[in-house]
């Protein structure tokens, strides 16, 4: 069951309830019965593996820029 969080208009109470997802939300402040409204949070989100920025575009520090890589056969041919 998830818990939600409210906020009183008024008064600016705080206050937790676990309900069910078919309940109805809570209307009213348990301190001065004003109108209280649920509590939207936004969450982290951390991207992980294959396609993401973090993983995939960062730059190696001990790769060598491909100028250097094409330098090289051409130093051993001579």
């Amino acid at each position: 069951m998830p818990t939600y969080e409210y906020e009183c208009h008024l008064c600016q109470h705080r206050f937790e309830r676990r309900q069910r997802f078919d309940e109805e939300p809570v209307a009213m402040c348990p301190q001065c019965q004003g109108k209280a409204r649920r509590v939207i949070h936004s969450i982290p989100v951390i991207f992980k593996g294959s396609g993401f920025y973090s993983t995939d575009s960062r730059k190696d520090p001990n790769s060598k820029p491909a100028k250097d890589k094409e330098k090289k056969p051409e130093e051993e041919k001579k």
